[in-house]
């Protein structure tokens, strides 16, 4: 099906764009007929990322900024605007994190954090509806976690920026509601992916550093956010491990609490050694082009798990409806039902 909507071309905007999810995400748009904007601090990445857009034919426009900046968030906005003349999709993927103890985080790489991965994408979403209104239309991508739901020990700075990005977004919507806006907003929870950061993370940890598994290859991940800008669902989580960690989370959280306290340390850490000295992106890129995937890739899947919350309850409901109402018609019901007669005096 053709992504042109007559004369017009298609545009997206992906913020971290320069590696990980947010390249694959940016090359995913792109062989589906959309022109990009990339946006992230590395210029090296940048211009790799546009190199693969410019090779499936489309356009593709190299920011780099520091998406934490909110002035120079708004300027390439209205530059990809200006020039392209509309904004369909915008995709807030850019983050930064520390792995460390919570009392070997020192304030300002919280703050910094919180700047990169909470603020970056309040201030996205700012941008991308200025110029949406002004059509009455678009969609708006958050790029979560299962982190959203499930924290986990030695992240607490991204933890508690994937779950205020969670309570931002829902606000969000409600006001898009009470406007009876046509603009869309959905969240994406993520699983375990084989990305860069993983080795230019800033990191306390004696020992390299790996994400929990199961392990999925960005790409895989890059098309199913794709397929939710384009039908936006209210949330989608990919992976079943996501699954198992947000419904385990619900139902039964301190279980949670007490496996990550023993698994969440070890689970984070390969047994090789941390490499000393070396760069971390946590206040200035890491220079060159570190593509797309992580080291990972012997662990990693190519095929990956959707699920939509709305869908998965809905089915629960039907289902539980379903026994109850078998189980009366076969005179099973573990309720027992009495007819209370009314006295007349």
């Amino acid at each position: 099906m053709s992504l042109q909507d007559g004369n017009a071309r298609k545009t997206v905007v992906v913020t971290g764009a320069s590696a990980g999810v947010g390249r694959a995400t940016a090359v995913a748009f792109a062989r589906r007929g959309y022109d990009v904007g990339l946006i992230a601090r590395g210029r090296d990445g940048l211009d790799g990322a546009r190199r693969e857009v410019e090779a499936t034919g489309q356009r593709a426009l190299v920011l780099p900024l520091d998406i934490a900046d909110a002035t120079a968030v708004f300027s390439a906005a209205e530059r990809i605007a200006s020039e392209w003349g509309h904004i369909d999709v915008w995709v807030n993927d850019a983050m930064a994190t520390v792995f460390a103890p919570f009392a070997e985080i020192e304030p300002e790489e919280f703050r910094r954090v919180t700047e990169v991965t909470y603020l970056g994408q309040v201030f996205g979403t700012m941008a991308a509806l200025k110029h949406m209104r002004q059509r009455g239309t678009g969609t708006i991508v958050q790029i979560g976690s299962a982190l959203s739901y499930r924290a986990i020990p030695l992240q607490s700075a991204y933890c508690g920026a994937k779950f205020a990005i969670r309570g931002f977004t829902d606000a969000l919507r409600s006001e898009l509601l009470h406007e009876n806006s046509r603009i869309k907003i959905t969240m994406v929870q993520l699983p375990a992916v084989n990305t860069p950061q993983f080795d230019w993370a800033r990191s306390r940890l004696p020992k390299r550093l790996q994400p929990l598994p199961p392990i999925y290859q960005p790409e895989a991940v890059a098309d199913e956010i794709v397929q939710a800008a384009l039908k936006p669902p209210r949330e989608l989580w990919i992976g079943l491990s996501a699954l198992k960690a947000i419904v385990g989370t619900i139902l039964l959280p301190r279980v949670g609490d007490r496996i990550l306290a023993r698994q969440g340390y070890a689970g984070q850490m390969t047994a090789q050694p941390a490499r000393t000295a070396r760069p971390d992106n946590l206040f200035e890129p890491v220079a060159g082009d570190h593509g797309t995937r992580g080291r990972f890739g012997r662990q990693a899947r190519n095929r990956v798990l959707t699920i939509d919350p709305v869908r998965l309850r809905a089915g629960i409901a039907v289902t539980l409806l379903g026994i109850v109402v078998g189980a009366a018609i076969s005179g099973r019901f573990p309720f027992k039902l009495q007819r209370t007669r009314l006295r007349r005096d």
